[in-house]
């Protein structure tokens, strides 16, 4: 048995009136995540994540954007088409574990309903997802609300 490591990370600007997905959950605020995609920068950095512990590159490779084709997708089927791609190179996923660096709104009440959607979509257990979040301390392009980090790390085998 083979066990590997990965590390995904993603950022995203903030913007009004833009819609805000993590995890697949729409969230209520003033500002949303922008970016090519539907700027989920949770499912992006799973994604990552597992790309890069299978020495798959990573979802700019596979998924650029400047191909009209992922405009405004959701990052949920990319992260599927990961895993799918993570199967075929004989691996499986044991374990997700994320990180979500952003002022506002408050993330814990929605943790939930991220984990179920995530599960889903890479046909594991909730109980193998941790989602954390915290604040920036109001400091940097954070603690402005100008942005949004996600953090993961994975554990996969072959």
């Amino acid at each position: 048995m083979k066990i590997k490591v990965g590390f995904g990370f993603d950022v995203h600007q903030l913007k009004e009136g833009h819609p805000f997905v993590l995890g697949g959950v729409h969230l209520e605020h003033h500002k949303g995540a922008f970016g090519h995609s539907d700027a989920d920068v949770l499912a992006h950095a799973i994604s990552d994540a597992l790309l890069g512990a299978a020495n798959l590159g990573d979802i700019g490779y596979h998924f650029k954007n400047t191909d009209d084709r992922w405009k405004g997708i959701n990052s949920l089927i990319l992260l599927k088409e990961c895993v799918k791609m993570l199967k075929e190179a004989g691996y499986s996923i044991n374990n997700i574990d994320a990180m979500l660096c952003i002022e506002a709104p408050k993330i814990s009440p929605y943790i939930p309903e991220m984990k179920k959607h995530l599960a889903l979509a890479m046909s594991i257990a909730v109980e193998d997802i941790s989602i954390k979040a915290t604040t920036n301390e109001t400091m940097g392009f954070i603690g402005r609300e100008e942005g949004v980090v996600a953090y993961a790390v994975c554990l996969i085998q072959k």
